[in-house]
């Protein structure tokens, strides 16, 4: 069996760790984008779109190359993740219908919607591979219990 690209229960104690007491929404995201970039093997580009309007998202702290600097809710699989609040698990992008292509090398795609405890959408937690299918269903829950236990206590970026 293969190796696992990520130790999530050890990710989680060092993000735990790293953001006790913090509710600084960037700052938490910066900590997230830098520990799960460094964890995850198959992560080639690892970071957060911040919601600053309706329907239109920006970048925020990232790991890896340059990434695209707006994401409107309409277009893309970020887009896709914040209008629908779902999770977007892609195992090839050129399949996915309006993909945005940050990057010509991306070849899967996980991305995560991000609320905080008030049930806010604040981001979206992307991550970008250069491998076909690199992200599971495992990656999915430990990525999600990691957001929402980090973002729990940040601010309504719209209010």
């Amino acid at each position: 069996m293969a190796e696992p690209a990520c130790d999530y229960p050890a990710l989680a104690a060092a993000v735990r760790s790293l953001t006790h007491a913090e509710t600084d929404a960037v700052a938490l995201m910066a900590t997230v984008a830098c520990e799960v970039h460094h964890a995850h093997t198959l992560s080639d580009w690892t970071g957060f779109y911040r919601v600053v309007a309706p329907d239109l998202m920006k970048i925020g702290p990232y790991q890896g190359g340059h990434g695209c600097l707006v994401i409107p809710f309409s277009r893309g699989v970020c887009g896709a993740a914040a209008r629908t609040g779902q999770v977007q698990l892609v195992p090839d992008v050129d399949a996915f219908p309006d993909h945005i292509a940050c990057a010509s090398s991306t070849r899967s795609e996980l991305v995560l919607p991000v609320w905080n405890g008030q049930g806010a959408l604040i981001a979206v937690f992307d991550l970008d591979s250069n491998t076909p299918a690199a992200f599971t269903d495992d990656d999915v829950q430990a990525l999600t219990a990691i957001l929402a236990e980090t973002f729990h206590d940040c601010a309504d970026p719209l209010a």
